[in-house]
């Protein structure tokens, strides 16, 4: 299959990006690593008049530790997320959640920003970013805006950026002492789209008692969710297994997964509730031996 026709420009600088993207109107896209946008024109879901190809952007790609966050670049790509020491170091979540991303061929080129404007319900970052509190920074030929991870996406592959807008970095705060994180998903075979799966950031007291609960879960409606009772229940308990149990149900109660080839809505409900409990005791169990 191939694409419709389109024009092509190539952006040297940010500016030089969304000066094209606001010229060209609704109808122009980014491409970075593509691994979402070509199939979407290949099987003509999209029709993009221009793409405007942002990989010969200098510095889109850094990494940058400060005394309060990491700062990702855009166009940082997958398989650096999973490989990269500094990530493994200051946001392990990140690098955790990598790994379940597709296939390698898909890692090499995929890119963190590309991911997040894409919104897909099913995707590992937006899950992971939203349980890390992170947000984005988003320029236009006008100003930049910054925005939290959970109020770019409004919907399955909508998100809130304009059509002159631009993500150029993911900044992710540091983490607190006593923190343990996990990141969790089942799929029919590893590289599928994921039936459920979920993540979990759990902070702890010298005592042991949890002070402090992020729960976000994968498949379980039109966007990545937070799931706030689940977390208030974990908060002022050591976590033990019944616990996360808990967490798992009151996590999944609400929930109404779309039902697909891979399972009824009931049945990723079902597979919700397990990987928040596994994401729970995971993240218990590494905060724990911070201590």
């Amino acid at each position: 299959m191939k694409p419709p026709s389109f024009d092509y420009a190539v952006a040297d600088s940010v500016e030089s990006a969304v000066s094209h993207l606001r010229e060209a109107g609704e109808d122009a896209k980014l491409l970075a690593g593509g691994q979402s946008l070509v199939p979407l024109m290949n099987f003509r879901l999209a029709r993009p008049s221009l793409l405007v190809d942002v990989n010969r952007i200098p510095r889109l790609s850094d990494i940058v530790v400060d005394d309060d966050f990491v700062r990702i670049g855009a166009l940082t790509r997958h398989h650096r997320l999973e490989t990269s020491s500094t990530i493994a170091k200051h946001i392990p979540l990140l690098r955790e959640a990598a790994g379940w991303i597709a296939h390698p061929q898909i890692r090499n080129r995929g890119t963190i920003g590309g991911s997040l404007a894409h919104a897909d319900a099913s995707a590992e970052l937006p899950v992971v970013l939203l349980a890390l509190d992170a947000t984005v920074t988003v320029k236009s030929p006008d100003h930049d805006r910054h925005l939290a991870v959970g109020d770019l996406a409004v919907g399955h592959l909508v998100s809130s950026l304009n059509p002159d807008e631009m993500i150029v970095n993911v900044e992710v705060p540091r983490l607190p002492a006593r923190t343990g994180c996990a990141f969790t998903e089942f799929a029919r075979r590893h590289g599928d789209y994921a039936v459920g799966g979920a993540a979990s950031v759990l902070t702890f007291d010298e005592a042991g008692i949890c002070t402090r609960a992020r729960i976000t879960v994968l498949g379980g409606g039109a966007t990545a969710t937070r799931r706030d009772e689940a977390e208030a229940a974990l908060v002022g308990t050591s976590v033990t297994s019944s616990d996360a149990q808990t967490a798992g149900h009151l996590a999944s109660a609400d929930l109404e997964p779309m039902p697909t080839l891979h399972g009824g809505s009931e049945y990723r409900r079902h597979i919700i509730t397990a990987m928040v409990c596994r994401a729970v005791n995971t993240a218990a169990s590494r905060a724990r031996s911070t201590l």
